[in-house]
């Protein structure tokens, strides 16, 4: 019962841990722009997050009623959902092989600042119902 209490705020952790990474990850790459042979990288997790999402939809769990039953059930590991950091070794934007889009990567921050600080206000919305119901409750 406690523990579904916060059932929805491991979600926004997840969102908000991959924000932050990505956040390092623009931010290194806005550093290097001007480093020659530097590659840029990119998060990827929202696609593995979203699969773990529909894998939820389509759980099932099963009551063992002695220990020598197995364990059929299904639910989404959202533990092992993590942001992956990827390389882009493809292309190259100048001559001296580095591939950094300033301007791509200032867009691509934005974006994320508005994503993270989404996530936090959502984050502050589920406490704030928390908070409500537990002073309701006295």
């Amino acid at each position: 019962m406690i523990r579904d209490l916060f059932s929805s705020t491991k979600y926004i952790e997840k969102g908000l841990d991959a924000s932050w990474t990505r956040n390092q990850v623009i931010s290194n790459n806005i550093a290097n722009a001007e480093t020659p042979n530097f590659k840029s990288s990119r998060v990827e997790f929202e696609d593995a997050f979203r699969r773990a999402l529909n894998a939820d939809e389509n759980s099932f769990e099963t009551k063992k009623t002695r220990p020598q039953h197995r364990d059929f059930s299904s639910t989404p590991d959202l533990d092992s959902v993590r942001a992956t950091v990827v390389k882009n070794d493809e292309s190259s934007m100048r001559m001296d092989g580095n591939n950094v889009d300033i301007d791509k990567e200032n867009v691509e921050l934005a974006k994320n600042t508005f994503y993270y600080y989404t996530l936090v206000a959502k984050l502050n919305s589920e406490f704030t119902k928390l908070r409500s119901a537990i002073r309701e409750g006295r």
